[in-house]
């Protein structure tokens, strides 16, 4: 039951900041599909004991991923899926804490706090960065065999 209840509040959670960020409704589906696939590999990427930093840099190359595929397949940028897809991804429970550390006065809590959530931006960005080297790889393979495929033809 816990697996449904975390896929639908990332479903909906994405699918609601997508409307708030007016993506186009043809593609709310595709972008919720996204967020909860990052967060569902996320999150049991965290079950396993493997920690927040990798948890998060997997669940962003899911995104990432995911992102190449539905912005190939509905002919959009990849920004509109990637982007309401990271609202679960986001660490802003440290975020808060840091802030509020700093504010009562726990200085060392505020910045183990904010290394903690510069560390969670890294990962999701590390898994962006990643998954746009992987298919700069993939679409250059694909290009190459594609004029070798081409040149033995025009031998033939």
């Amino acid at each position: 039951m816990e697996v449904v209840i975390h896929c639908l509040f990332s479903y909906l959670s994405t699918v609601t900041f997508g409307i708030v960020t007016n993506v186009p409704r043809k593609v709310l589906n595709a972008c919720g599909i996204t967020g909860a696939v990052g967060w569902m590999i996320y999150w049991s990427t965290k079950n396993m004991d493997s920690g927040d930093i990798f948890a998060n840099f997997l669940g962003a190359m899911g995104i990432g991923l995911l992102s190449i595929y539905f912005s190939r397949r509905k002919k959009m940028p990849m920004t509109i899926f990637n982007i309401p897809s990271l609202v679960p991804l986001v660490p802003g429970g440290p975020a808060y804490q840091a802030v509020r550390n700093i504010v009562l006065g726990d200085y060392i809590g505020g910045a183990h706090s904010i290394i903690k959530v510069i560390m969670t931006a890294g990962a999701i960005a590390a898994g962006f960065m990643v998954t746009g080297i992987v298919e700069r790889l993939l679409k250059k393979i694909v290009d190459k065999n594609k004029s070798v495929l081409k040149k033995g033809v025009k031998q033939k």
